[in-house]
C-alpha cells in the first residue's frame, strides 16, 4: 500500500512558476514509477508527466513539454512537477499517481493549481 499526498497547489498569474511535490508512505516507493495527472473543470483527466521508478526516463504530454520537469527523490519518498511560463490553461486539479508495470495504482487526493491571465 503507498499514500500518496499532493502540495504546493495554489493561484498564480500566466507565465509565472509553480512547484508541485508529492509525498509518498511506504517503503516501497523506489519500487514504482511515478506520474502527474491533471483535470480541468469539466474535462477528463490527462496525462501531464511521468518519471521511471529510478529516475532515469522521463516522459510528458506535448502541452507541457519544454515548461514542465518532474523529478524524483527516494530518498525523501518524493516526486516534483516543477512548471514553468504557466498557461491559464494549465489550470486544474493535479493528482500524482504510483505506476505498477503499466497501470496506475494508487492516486493522490489532488492539489489545486489555478493560472490566471
Amino acid at each position: 500500500q503507498v499514500q500518496l499526498v499532493e502540495s504546493g497547489g495554489g493561484l498564480v498569474q500566466a507565465g509565472d512558476s509553480l512547484s508541485l511535490s508529492c509525498a509518498a508512505s511506504g517503503r516501497t516507493f523506489r519500487s514504482y514509477g511515478m506520474g502527474w495527472f491533471r483535470q480541468a473543470p469539466g474535462k477528463e483527466r490527462e496525462f501531464v508527466a511521468r518519471v521511471t521508478d529510478d529516475g532515469g526516463r522521463t516522459y510528458y504530454a506535448d502541452s507541457v513539454k519544454g515548461r514542465f520537469t518532474i523529478s524524483r527523490d527516494n530518498a525523501k519518498n518524493t516526486v516534483y512537477l516543477q512548471m514553468n511560463s504557466l498557461k491559464p490553461e494549465d489550470t486544474g486539479i493535479y493528482y500524482c499517481a504510483a505506476r505498477s508495470s503499466t497501470q496506475y495504482v494508487y492516486w493522490g487526493q489532488g492539489t489545486q493549481v489555478t493560472v490566471s491571465s
